[in-house]
């Protein structure tokens, strides 16, 4: 697919500072190591965005991004309050068709959106919503053709049935909604591990690898970003 979608794919993150992010990540990794993790599974899915044929990135963040991180993004801080709240804050800033999608699957592919963007592409798109499930009960990903933060405002967010509320509103709000592949986020070193079997051969995969054969060796790990 060659031709840019009117589409705004939004990345929703938080600066990766030790201590700040990916908290569960230690132990058994240091606090350094969890926020050197985090930071991959960031920026391999900023990569990712960038080759999605959008004509809109934005980089909704927490903080201040790497350069690196920002390129080809325009960054905005995150709105206060809690998970729906920001996340409504996205939608409601929308002008147009947005993708919204965490930092925490860096397994995340072209691929696993293809369904949205090809359905979206047609002039005549089938479906209104489209929601990616994660193996813990959220979801990794939510686009809207029509984005309104109403129709994510006051959902419980960071609980098992998160998807399946956020499912059940945009059903209630009479939206057809397709179902994008499931996907673990990275919330235990044991996802992170699953995630890099996933992803053999890339900086995420060599840095869980390593931190995982020299876990014996010292019972807080830090990872030195490669």
């Amino acid at each position: 697919m060659s031709k840019s979608l009117d589409l705004t794919v939004a990345v929703i993150a938080k600066e990766c500072l030790p201590g700040r992010v990916k908290t569960r990540l230690s132990p058994p990794l240091s606090p350094e190591g969890a926020a050197a993790l985090a930071q991959l599974s960031l920026s391999r899915t900023l990569d990712t965005v960038r080759i999605l044929p959008t004509r809109n990135r934005v980089l909704v963040m927490d903080g201040t991004p790497a350069a690196a991180d920002a390129e080809g993004f325009t960054v905005v801080p995150q709105a206060t309050g809690g998970l729906d709240e920001r996340l409504a804050a996205i939608c409601d800033a929308a002008t147009g068709p947005l993708l919204i999608i965490g930092m925490d699957t860096p397994q995340f592919s072209a691929d696993h959106v293809a369904p949205l963007l090809h359905d979206w592409s047609t002039g005549t798109p089938g479906l209104d919503a489209w929601i990616g499930p994660a193996t813990d009960g959220g979801f990794w990903a939510l686009a809207l053709l029509r984005p309104d933060g109403a129709l994510i405002r006051g959902v419980p967010m960071s609980t098992d049935t998160t998807g399946a509320r956020q499912l059940a509103r945009l059903s209630a709000r009479g939206l057809s909604v397709g179902t994008l592949p499931e996907l673990a986020d990275m919330d235990h070193f044991s996802d992170a591990l699953d995630i890099a079997s996933a992803i053999p051969g890339t900086d995420f995969a060599h840095a869980v690898h390593d931190a995982a054969q020299h876990m014996q060796d010292s019972p807080l790990l830090t990872l030195a970003l490669p």
